[in-house]
């Protein structure tokens, strides 16, 4: 199970444009003209936008990545004052981890310190294995993430994950096109920015108005991956 984080989990209540912000004055010594856009892009694919339509010269990955994680690690205690962990998102991943064969983790544009801030402070972390996930730092190209995180999930667990037996949620066109050209069934939650009819038409295998159906969610999971699941 691979789990989106902005909008299909938490609700970030503007953190993330906050940090994009602050990481992008922090490299610059300016604040930003134009704000981050983010919508299922990759922390590299953002970042490198913003400097480009600040007409400005892109800085390395290392400098970025240590101003973004910089930047989350302030912002810590904004999202936990203002963010909340969307309806159902709780009781979905405490359910799944009680499921035999279920390892659970991350697959998100975030770099993997900012993801994990998220998550840790709406107390979404414990039945997640981060180092199994795939993160921004990754690859600009989320598609790519699905075959990363498949790889360290299979070394971990001496197990092989592959298209059959994995399974990518997330609420942006961006994350059905990932699982799809990168090798997961998607399910598809309207609960961020993509209506359900968008989801529905980008081609997951299914598409949910939210995650409060936890027997629903839990049973479309089993079908899908029925022929693998350890049962």
């Amino acid at each position: 199970m691979l789990w989106d984080v902005d909008h299909t989990l938490v609700e970030n209540a503007g953190v993330s444009k906050e940090t994009y912000t602050a990481a992008f004055a922090a490299l610059t010594g300016e604040l930003p003209a134009h704000l981050a856009r983010t919508a299922g892009r990759t922390d590299r694919l953002i970042m490198r936008e913003m400097f480009r339509e600040h007409d400005l010269v892109v800085p390395s990955w290392a400098d970025i990545y240590a101003a973004l994680e910089a930047a989350g690690a302030q912002h810590w205690h904004a999202m936990r004052d203002r963010g909340w962990a969307l309806p159902g998102a709780r009781s979905a991943v405490a359910v799944l981890a009680q499921e035999p064969g279920v390892v659970q983790s991350l697959l998100t544009g975030n770099i993997r310190p900012n993801a994990t801030m998220k998550v840790s402070a709406l107390d979404l972390d414990g039945d997640l294995d981060f180092a199994v996930g795939a993160y921004g730092s990754d690859s600009e190209d989320r598609a790519e993430l699905v075959a990363i995180a498949q790889t360290r999930a299979s070394l971990a667990y001496k197990r092989t994950f592959d298209r059959t037996n994995t399974v990518l949620v997330g609420d942006t066109v961006r994350d059905v096109d990932a699982g799809l050209r990168g090798g997961a069934h998607v399910i598809a939650v309207a609960s961020g920015a993509h209506s359900f009819d968008e989801l529905r038409e980008a081609g997951g295998a299914v598409t949910l108005q939210n995650l409060e159906d936890t027997a629903g969610l839990l049973a479309h999971i089993v079908d899908l991956t029925t022929s693998r699941m350890p049962r």
